[in-house]
């Protein structure tokens, strides 16, 4: 009997792997964090291999936590970090370099050159998307630039490209045996290679980044009844169990808020901050700064739309504090570290660590605190660093409004730091609207699961998983309209402050 999907969630800085039941209830988790490497300033890397073999120990850990015996998990999902490049032999399953991080800013000599002609939105109405290090295709073209050997094996058809989503579907369902070699539409469309039309590869695009097409996966549905393949024997699950769901993390937590109507929106709180937006089945171009991507695709349906604001640093700014400078041991400190202070003492902490993302697209711009006096504190700037993720929030909501006409009348959240109630209060303050977390916030994995599940008829509806969302908790607004918009305007004063650092 089937009583369970699981889901896989590779993140930024670790990999769980979760159990839910069909109300969406989580029955185990399991999760390890893997190495960051920062091989130059700018740069950021992970080992592919380590990933895989994190992925390993924690798809083995949650099914002996749960209990599940072969044959009760109906289907496998996957979610992953977008963006985060590796290529790979396809006989051996061994990478040609360390996996480029989404966060890593070295392609920015790329992007200024194919900005030279058409500007920073030359492929933005093809592909959604502006030129920037953020995305996988400049990364990709460094790689075979930059690493001996690799251009040639891609030519004679023997390296493979992915995201991470593709590199671990490809060990799940056999590696160099065979394995699947796929991404779905989701994770496609963060490449700056897919067009959104056709949803397939672009080849004047693929042809201006010198990238054979050869080594790109192919594009498929997020949740797919004819599955990619399934989990092999002797693999982490210890049995067959079909591979069928795939999401980028921010649109697999739309997939898990149930935001399946046009108009409704999530914010996942993670290493960096994003925001969707729900257009249903229309391509809605951006003029504020925002991206046009896909949403999901579930089987033979129509494709599904978002308009997305991408923040590149929140949680990961609270581990800054954390690892870099020792201000807290564990980053559930830095709420009670907040509270020590009344305010935040006039300061403001703008963490363009990797230049700024939406809706500024900046990567000339850096990290700076504003505002100091010998008054300030330590627990002035833990409170900075919160208010930073809020401003940041409201800077794309602002964005999204403007875009797409819609007003929103509250906010889903999820993710790790939506069980920060002082951030989350400030939040729904600096946005006037209540902030709504679910019962299930992991909602990432959650979008996973359903999408797997979708496929091999475990839910048999979008209505079956409307029924398992619930509230949680709500934040109200209480801030007074004066000082919000105070507060707004002196950090719009200090993200400007942060601009042409990098000449």
């Amino acid at each position: 009997m089937k009583k369970y999907t699981a889901a896989i969630d590779q993140g930024t800085t670790s990999t769980r792997c979760m159990i839910f039941d069909h109300s969406g209830k989580v029955i185990s988790l399991a999760q390890k964090e893997h190495r960051q490497i920062y091989p130059q300033p700018g740069w950021v890397e992970h080992d592919p291999l380590e990933i895989w073999e994190r992925t390993r120990e924690v798809c083995r850990e949650a099914v002996d936590k749960a209990g599940a015996q072969p044959g009760e998990i109906a289907a496998v999902g996957i979610t992953n970090q977008r963006e985060t490049t590796l290529v790979w032999d396809r006989r051996t399953g061994k990478p040609f370099y360390n996996a480029i991080v989404w966060q890593d800013t070295r392609t920015k000599p790329i992007c200024d050159a194919l900005a030279a002609e058409g500007g920073q939105d030359r492929f933005r109405a093809r592909a959604g998307l502006p030129l920037a290090t953020y995305f996988s295709g400049p990364k990709l073209q460094w790689i075979l630039d930059n690493v001996p050997g690799v251009r040639a094996a891609a030519e004679r058809g023997d390296a493979l490209f992915g995201n991470i989503d593709t590199w671990i579907i490809w060990w799940l369902t056999g590696g160099p045996e065979d394995g699947a070699h796929v991404t779905d539409v989701s994770n496609a469309s963060r490449t700056l290679l897919m067009n959104l039309r056709t949803l397939d590869w672009d080849a004047e695009i693929l042809s201006l980044l010198g990238i054979p097409r050869a080594m790109l996966p192919r594009i498929v549905p997020s949740s797919d009844p004819s599955t990619w393949g399934s989990t092999q024997r002797d693999g982490p699950f210890g049995e067959a169990i079909p591979v069928c769901g795939d999401l980028g993390d921010q649109q697999a937590a739309l997939v898990g808020q149930t935001c399946y109507n046009a108009g409704e929106a999530k914010n996942t709180y993670g290493t960096g901050c994003f925001m969707l937006l729900n257009t249903g089945t229309e391509i809605v171009p951006s003029k504020s700064g925002l991206l046009t991507t896909l949403a999901y695709q579930f089987g033979s349906q129509p494709a599904v739309y978002a308009l997305e604001g991408s923040i590149a640093i929140t949680g990961a700014l609270v581990q800054w504090l954390r690892d870099n400078l020792g201000l807290i041991s564990q980053s559930a400190e830095i709420e009670d570290l907040a509270r020590s202070v009344d305010d935040n003492g006039g300061i403001y902490f703008v963490p363009a660590f990797s230049g700024l993302f939406a809706p500024y697209w900046r990567s000339d711009a850096r990290g700076a605190i504003l505002g100091l006096t010998r008054f300030i504190n330590k627990g002035h700037i833990a409170r900075a660093a919160l208010e930073a993720t809020a401003y940041q929030t409201r800077e794309v909501l602002d964005a999204m409004q403007k875009d797409s006409g819609v007003t929103l009348t509250a906010l889903k959240v999820d993710g790790g730091m939506v069980y920060n109630e002082l951030l989350m209060q400030f939040q729904a303050d600096i946005l006037g609207v209540p902030v709504v977390r679910p019962r299930v916030s992991e909602t990432t994995a959650l979008g996973a699961a359903y999408a797997a599940g979708l496929a091999v008829g475990f839910w048999g509806n979008l209505d079956d998983l409307r029924t398992n969302w619930q509230v949680a908790k709500t934040w109200q607004p209480a801030m007074p309209t004066r000082q919000r918009n105070q507060l707004y305007r002196n950090w719009k004063k200090a993200v400007k402050r942060t601009f042409n650092w990098v000449e």
